[in-house]
C-alpha cells in the first residue's frame, strides 16, 4: 500500500525549515535589497547573480533559468529527490518525526513497500551504516587483514587514494567484528539486524558480511543505505561472488544506483547517463573523466531505475533528447543484459545507446589496458540501442540463405512493431531491410502481421512519456497537464504595471487598499497569467485577509488558489525586486507608487471596455433601445475614466 506523509506534517517541515539556511549550503548569498538575498544560481552557469531568495516569504527564484519555489522545491531540485524524499530529508535534519497515512494516494516517488519507517528509526539506520562504512574503510587501509583486499584493488588498478575517494572497505573475517563495534557505538541489536548489517543466529549476533571487499551504496542524497561485497577467499561460506545488502526499511536494490550520489550533478548538467555493470567499472569510468557513470546493485536495470534517471536527466517530451549509454560485456550474458535493457527503451524520451568494446572488455579492463582515453572512446562510440537489439537478433542467421532471411525477418518484426512512433517506424524498417538485404515492402508485411498478433499493444511512443505530475500540499500541480499560458508581454507598459501590482499584492499586500482590489475584476488585466494570479489573490480573501498572516502564510494561501501551471509565476513574483525604494518609515512601497499602478491598470481595463462598448453601439440601429442602453453605459464608463484621470493628476 502506498505511503503518504500526512499533510499537516509536511506543513510543519515547511514552516520550520529555513530556506536561507538550506540554500546557503549550496549558494553564497549576499544582500540584494530589503528582505532579499542574491547569489549565483546552482541550477545553471552564470557570472552575474540572478538567483534570489526572500526568507520572509520562503521562496527562491532564478531570473536566469526560471527555477523557483519553496524550501521543499529547492531540496528536490538540488538533490534530485522526489517530493516525499525531500520532506523526509528535511525532517531528519530538523528532528521531526513524520507520520504516514497508509490509505491515501502516494506522494511523488514515495515507497510502495508496505513498510512504515519512522523518521527516527530511518535516521538511526543510516547512522549505523555510516559508522559501518568508516569501520570497513579503516579495516581496508589500516588493518593487517585488509592486505588481501588491497591486493585485489591493486590488481584492478586502484591505489589507496582511489579507495579513499570511493570509501571502499574490507569486512573482517572474524564474524563479529562489526557487531562488536556497533554495540560499542551505542546501537541496539534490533537496529543492527533490521538494517541488514548483522544477523542473529543460535549463538548470537554475527556480521552479515565477512572477508569481502566492501563498496558503500548510497542514496541519491548521499546517505549510505547498504553495501555491495565482493568475495576474496575460495573458502568463503557464501559461494556468490557478489553479495548485496538484503531489502531493509532504508534499502531497496531497485531504488538505488551505485555512484548516483557522485554522478547526479554531471548527469543533470550534461543530460547524459552511462550505465555500467559493476562497482569497479563505475570507479574506472569516473577516474577516466566519465563522471556520469552509475551501476545497478545486484539486479537488472528496472523500471524504477528508468524513473530515477529520467527525473535527473529532465527527460521530457519537448526538450532536446537526453542520452543514456549502457555498457555491457561482449559475452552472451552481456548481450542478454542489453536485450533486457532494450525492453525499457520506449519508456525513455531520451536516446538510448549501447557500448560494447571490440574485445568485450568492461570499463575497468579498458582503463587498465588503455587508460582514460579507452574508456572515453568506448562511451563516445556507442551505437543506438535499437540498432544493437536488431543486430543482436539477426546475428544467429545466415542472411545469404533465402530461408534464413525469412526467419530473420520474422524474428526482428516484433522489435519493429514495438516502435510506436508512426513517423519513425517506416524509417527503421527501411534501415533494417538494408542491413538484411531484403525488400522493405516484404519486411513491412511481417511487421504489420506482428503488430496484429500482439494487438498493437505496447509501450508509449518515444517522446510522449505517460508520466503525469502529482501534487501534495500545493506541490507539483494537481495531476493535470496542459499547454502553458502565454507569457506576459513585458514590452507593454500596462502589462509591466500589472506585474508590479501583483508583486506588491504578494510581497506587501497591506500596501493596497482593499477597495481597489474589489473594484478591479481579474478579467480587466491584459495578460492571462496575470488574470489567474489576481483571481487567486481575490479567492484567497483579498489583501485584507493578509492582515495578521506572515508573508509565507499569505503566499501559501494565494498559491493554494492558483492553477498549477501558473504557480511558478507566483514563486517568481513573490521574490522579484520592485523597481522602487521602500518607504523608510513603513518598510512598504510608497503609497503614491502603489496608487499609480492600480490606476494605470484600472484605466487600461476601462479603455478596453470603452472601445468594446463603442463598437457594439455603432453596430446597433440608431435610436433602438439597445443602442440607447449602450450609449448610456458608454457615458458612465467615460465619467469613470475622467474620475480615474483626476486621481492620477
Amino acid at each position: 500500500m502506498a505511503r503518504r506523509i500526512k499533510p499537516e506534517d509536511v506543513q510543519v517541515v515547511k514552516d520550520r525549515a529555513s530556506i536561507e539556511d538550506v540554500v546557503r549550503e549550496h549558494v553564497t548569498l549576499r544582500g540584494g535589497g530589503v528582505g532579499t538575498l542574491k547569489g549565483l544560481c546552482p541550477f545553471h552557469d552564470e557570472k552575474t547573480p540572478s538567483f534570489t531568495v526572500r526568507p520572509a516569504v520562503g521562496y527562491f527564484h532564478c531570473f536566469g533559468c526560471e527555477e523557483g519555489g519553496d524550501v521543499l522545491d529547492f531540496v528536490q531540485k538540488i538533490d534530485h529527490l522526489t517530493f516525499a524524499e525531500s520532506v523526509e530529508r528535511l525532517a531528519d535534519r530538523l528532528g521531526i518525526t513524520l507520520r504516514y497515512d497508509e490509505t491515501g494516494p502516494g506522494t511523488r516517488g514515495g515507497r510502495d513497500d508496505g513498510q512504515t519507517v519512522p523518521t527516527g528509526q530511518r535516521t538511526r539506520l543510516m547512522e549505523a551504516h555510516r559508522v559501518a562504512e568508516e569501520f570497513y574503510h579503516h579495516a581496508l587501509l589500516d588493518g593487517p587483514e585488509g592486505r588481501a583486499a588491497r591486493a585485489f584493488l591493486r590488481d584492478k588498478g586502484f591505489d589507496g587514494d582511489h579507495a579513499r575517494q570511493f570509501m571502499v572497505g574490507y569486512s573482517p573475517n572474524s564474524g563479529e567484528a562489526l557487531a562488536r563495534h556497533l554495540r560499542e557505538k551505542g546501537f541496539t541489536e534490533q537496529e543492527m539486524v533490521v538494517g541488514g548489517l548483522v544477523g542473529r543466529g543460535s549463538r548470537g549476533l554475527y556480521d552479515r558480511f565477512r572477508g569481502r571487499v566492501m563498496w558503500p551504496i548510497r542514496s541519491i542524497a548521499g546517505d549510505t543505505v547498504g553495501f555491495g561485497a565482493r568475495r576474496l577467499y575460495d573458502d568463503d561460506r557464501i559461494a556468490a561472488k557478489y553479495l548485496n545488502t538484503s531489502e531493509t526499511p532504508i534499502y531497496r536494490k531497485t531504488a538505488v544506483l551505485y555512484g548516483l550520489d557522485l554522478a547526479k550533478k554531471a548527469i543533470a548538467t550534461e543530460r547524459r547517463a552511462v550505465v555500467v555493470e559493476g562497482y569497479t567499472d563505475v570507479m574506472a569510468a569516473h577516474l577516466s573523466g566519465v563522471g556520469t557513470a552509475v551501476a545497478t546493485c545486484g539486479t537488472a536495470f528496472a523500471d524504477d531505475h528508468v524513473t530515477m534517471l529520467r527525473r535527473i536527466l529532465r527527460d521530457e517530451a519537448g526538450r532536446a533528447p537526453a542520452r543514456v549509454v549502457f555498457t555491457f560485456d561482449g559475452d552472451a550474458a552481456g548481450q542478454k543484459a542489453a536485450m533486457r535493457a532494450f525492453e525499457h527503451d520506449e519508456r525513455w524520451a531520451a536516446q538510448s545507446f549501447v557500448a560494447v568494446a571490440e574485445e568485450g572488455q568492461d570499463p575497468n579492463d579498458l582503463w587498465l589496458r588503455g587508460g582514460p582515453e579507452a574508456v572515453q572512446a568506448l562511451v563516445e562510440g556507442a551505437i543506438p540501442m535499437f540498432e544493437f537489439a536488431v543486430r543482436t537478433t539477426l546475428a544467429p542467421y545466415d542472411l545469404t540463405l533465402a530461408q534464413e532471411r525469412v526467419q530473420a525477418m520474422r524474428a526482428v518484426a516484433p522489435i519493429l512493431a514495438g516502435v510506436k512512433d508512426a513517423a519513425l517506424r517506416p524509417e527503421y524498417v527501411r534501415d533494417v531491410a538494408g542491413w538484411m538485404g531484403v525488400d522493405p515492402s516484404a519486411l513491412t508485411v511481417e511487421v504489420q502481421r506482428s503488430g496484429t498478433r500482439r494487438g498493437d499493444r505496447g509501450r508509449p511512443a518515444r517522446g510522449h512519456p505517460t508520466t503525469v505530475g502529482q501534487g501534495e500540499s500545493g506541490h507539483g500541480g494537481s495531476g493535470q497537464e496542459g499547454p502553458p499560458a502565454p507569457a506576459p508581454d513585458l514590452t507593454d507598459p500596462v502589462q509591466v504595471a500589472e506585474r508590479n501590482l501583483l508583486q506588491v499584492a504578494l510581497q506587501y499586500p497591506l500596501a493596497i487598499f482593499a477597495e481597489d482590489m474589489d473594484e478591479l475584476p481579474a478579467g480587466q488585466l491584459r495578460a492571462p497569467v496575470h488574470q489567474a494570479v489576481w483571481h487567486a489573490l481575490q479567492q484567497a480573501g483579498g489583501v485584507w485577509a493578509a492582515d495578521g498572516l506572515s508573508a509565507a502564510a499569505w503566499n501559501q494561501a494565494v498559491l493554494a488558489q492558483t492553477p498549477p501551471l501558473v504557480r511558478p509565476l507566483v514563486h517568481e513574483l513573490a521574490v522579484a525586486p520592485l523597481p522602487t525604494r521602500l518607504d523608510a518609515e513603513t518598510g512598504m512601497p510608497p503609497t503614491v507608487y502603489v496608487d499609480s499602478l492600480v490606476l494605470r491598470v484600472r484605466l487600461a481595463g476601462l479603455e478596453q471596455r470603452i472601445a468594446a462598448t463603442m463598437g457594439m453601439a455603432q453596430r446597433e440601429p440608431e435610436g433602438s433601445p439597445e443602442a440607447r442602453r449602450l450609449v448610456e453605459e458608454l457615458m458612465g464608463l467615460q465619467r469613470e475614466r475622467a474620475a480615474l484621470k483626476d486621481r492620477m493628476s
